[in-house]
């Protein structure tokens, strides 16, 4: 039974300007720890969390006050259980871990479903876009709070590897090593297609009202097909039909006029009914907007490659770079490309291709192949 955790709360009372030039009048950051602070505060490792993840990447956590029934029991024991804690790949002996949720998150950070202090309603549509650099702000103003000058790590998986990238090389004097598992470099145009349709999907939703739907109806058709559309690119299709095979057709699986007829519309189905019970759909569009727009450039304030990791190699960084060659959501091909901009600033990355049937998700699945090379990495 993992151990017992709790979420923290950092918040700052200041103005937090974003990149789009608006501003939030305060901020909060709901956060999660394991492993104990140093001295001098030199063993921290920052880990960012994937599109629809949470801060609790480790032990069990029962409730988060404040997020009503979102907090399903799926979510109650960490994402990354079997990477985190004593004697794994990132030992709890040795470091100290912090995980935030996002800005514009649902489990606790401040987001569309927090209240505006203006006005004393939900934010809804009135909260703003959130990049990756602002991210990484917020962020740093938490690590400042607990007194962490530099860090040992940033880790991210999926988008919380393009967290990592954008923590690297905005504040490249506050990390020394970075681990990167199966993100990239900069969204690409297929990805900004399929989140554009998810973007749609939740639109359309006549419930949506613009974002203005707390205390009514929310979104849920939307989300839910938002979230189907996503699935098919985190998980291998190989893998969606062998655990489709073993589902058995749910008898409400029937729409205004269409019955669902086979196992892997059912699966798919049942995906997005159990994801809309889980997360807010304000914040799924504020995330996936965040990575659609996501370049490494803009986010860095470079003007190309080199510059941006010129910055990296003066700060004499070392970086590990996961690729998945089953990926359909961040292809292979998007991890050479960084690894190409890397060695061209002389950065020197070691580049690690996982062999897997398990696809996007394989970082979840997997903890074996992923192990040796990251506790080598951090030690």
């Amino acid at each position: 039974m993992p151990a017992d955790t709790s979420t923290q709360f950092f918040t700052s009372d200041k103005a937090f300007k974003l990149r789009d030039g608006s501003s939030l009048p305060s901020l909060t950051l709901a956060y999660e720890t394991w492993g104990e602070l140093n001295a001098d505060g030199s063993n921290a490792i920052l880990l960012f969390h994937a599109l629809s993840g949470s801060h609790h990447a480790s032990g069990h956590n029962p409730g988060i006050p404040g997020i009503g029934d979102l907090w399903q029991p799926e979510l109650h024991d960490g994402w990354w259980e079997n990477m985190i804690g004593s004697g794994k790949a990132i030992d709890t002996d040795r470091y100290f871990v912090i995980c935030p949720n996002y800005l514009g998150g649902c489990y606790g950070s401040t987001g569309p479903a927090s209240i505006n202090p203006a006005n004393g309603k939900h934010w809804g549509s009135d909260f703003p876009s959130v990049s990756a650099a602002d991210q990484v702000n917020a962020v740093a103003l938490l690590l400042d709070s607990l007194g962490i000058a530099t860090l040992h790590a940033t880790i991210g998986p999926s988008v919380g590897g393009l967290i990592s990238l954008t923590f690297a090389t905005r504040l490249s004097h506050r990390v020394r090593n970075i681990i990167t598992v199966a993100a990239g470099f900069k969204t690409t145009v297929l990805n900004r297609l399929i989140l554009f349709e998810q973007i749609l999907a939740i639109e359309n939703d006549p419930n949506f009202n613009a974002g203005d739907f707390y205390g009514k109806n929310p979104p849920t058709y939307g989300l839910a097909l938002a979230r189907m559309i996503s699935h098919k690119t985190f998980v291998h299709l190989d893998s969606i039909e062998n655990r489709a095979r073993q589902d058995i057709i749910q008898a409400d699986d029937i729409l205004a006029w269409y019955r669902v007829s086979d196992q892997f519309q059912s699966y798919m189905l049942h995906q997005g009914k159990k994801f809309v019970r889980r997360f807010d759909a304000n914040t799924y569009l504020r995330i996936i907007d965040m990575w659609s727009r996501y370049d490494a450039l803009f986010e860095g304030d470079a003007e190309t490659p080199e510059e941006l990791f010129a910055k990296c190699k003066a700060a004499d960084q070392n970086w590990l770079v996961f690729s998945i060659d089953s990926d359909f959501c961040f292809y292979p091909e998007e991890q050479a490309e960084l690894v190409k901009y890397l060695e061209s600033a002389k950065v020197a990355p070691m580049h690690i291709t996982v062999h897997s049937d398990k696809g996007h998700d394989s970082f979840l699945l997997e903890p074996d192949l992923y192990t040796p090379h990251i506790a080598w990495m951090l030690r």
